[in-house]
Parts: C-alpha cells; sequence; structure tokens
C-alpha cells in the first residue's frame, strides 16, 4: 500500500476555504468526517461495504485518488475551513475524458453542521475556476436525485443547465434511482 505523504501542491483557496487533495495524514480526518456524517450522506450514497471506513481502506484511496490524478483521470479535494483546517466537505471531479470531450462527471459532499452558509456554493465555485482554467476542461457534468433540493438549488447558483433525466440512473442507499442530469460549460469556450 503506496502512503502519499504530501501530493503536489495544489491549494486553492476561498475567503472561508481551503481546497487540496488528500495525503496520508488525512486518513483520521477523513474517517471522522466519514463517520459523523454517515446518517446525513446515506440517502445520496451508495451502501458501502464493510470495511469502507476502516483506516486502511482510506489510505487506499487516497492512494488511488492521487494516483488518478497524477494520470489526469481525476481530481479529488478535501474541503478545508481555513481558520482551523478541519474537513468539512469534498468534491470529486471523476471520469476525465480528453480528446474532442474534454469533460468530467462532478460530486461533492457537505457535512451537516456546515450546510445552509453557502460553502459549497463557494468551495466549488473556486474548484470550478481551477478545473477550468488550469485543467482546461470544457464541460463538468453533475447529476442528482430530484429530491435532493440542496443540490438542485447549488448547481442552479452556479450556472448548471439541466439536460436531461435518466431513470434508473445510479444505485444510492440500495435503490436504482432517477437522476436529474446537468451540466456547466466552460464560460471562456462558449
Amino acid at each position: 500500500m503506496d502512503i502519499i505523504a504530501e501530493p503536489q501542491l495544489i491549494r486553492l483557496a476561498t475567503e472561508r476555504l481551503m481546497l487540496r487533495p488528500a495525503f496520508g495524514g488525512d486518513a483520521l480526518q477523513i474517517q471522522a468526517y466519514n463517520l459523523s456524517n454517515r446518517e446525513h450522506l446515506q440517502p445520496w450514497q451508495p451502501i458501502r461495504p464493510a470495511g469502507f471506513f476502516d483506516l486502511d481502506a482510506i489510505i487506499r484511496r487516497i492512494s488511488y485518488l492521487e494516483h488518478e490524478r497524477l494520470a489526469g483521470r481525476g481530481l479529488h479535494l478535501l474541503i478545508c475551513d481555513r481558520e482551523n483546517g478541519v474537513m468539512i466537505g469534498e468534491c470529486n471531479f471523476s471520469n476525465i475524458v480528453l480528446g474532442a470531450f474534454h469533460a468530467c462527471h462532478l460530486g461533492y459532499s457537505l457535512a451537516l453542521q456546515a450546510q445552509g452558509q453557502g460553502l459549497m456554493t463557494e468551495a466549488l465555485g473556486r474548484a470550478f475556476a481551477y478545473v477550468f482554467e488550469d485543467l482546461q476542461l470544457h464541460r463538468i457534468m453533475a447529476n442528482y436525485r430530484p429530491e435532493n433540493a440542496r443540490s438542485a438549488r447549488v448547481l442552479a447558483a452556479l450556472g448548471f443547465e439541466r439536460e436531461g433525466f435518466a431513470r434508473a440512473y445510479l444505485k444510492i442507499n440500495g435503490q436504482w434511482a432517477d437522476h436529474v442530469l446537468t451540466s456547466l460549460i466552460n464560460p471562456a469556450q462558449c
């Protein structure tokens, strides 16, 4: 198992937040975030297998995510409080495809106690600037369950446009769930 000591420095700052890749020393903080928000996040996530929350599994995921970032296939960022460095969320840009597509899928989560303060909109706005300007992606796709009003509002506030509806799109919380399909196009490439 590879433990990433400190990934290449990517530090994206906002007024209240710091976004950065995870490294091996973050395993305990990631575990605490996931365990303390388990019930809050479960309706929006797949059923987690046994051992998912174990430190060894988290360290393996950190290593995998860094490998994907270095290969140009993904970017996982911890969202941390800028004052105390505590993780309050995360965002993932996965399935990065270049060529004629230059696009990715977006996933994100925010701690229960951080809800309703505009923090996810702030974090994603900064992350999108990096993805569009530095990674030169053309499209970010984000899909959400129709009953997830918070995600619908966050994505709308960030300029995402509805592109469709997919029945039984992802197996979430043990059930095949419908999703609203949205995307955001790089404004510099329109």
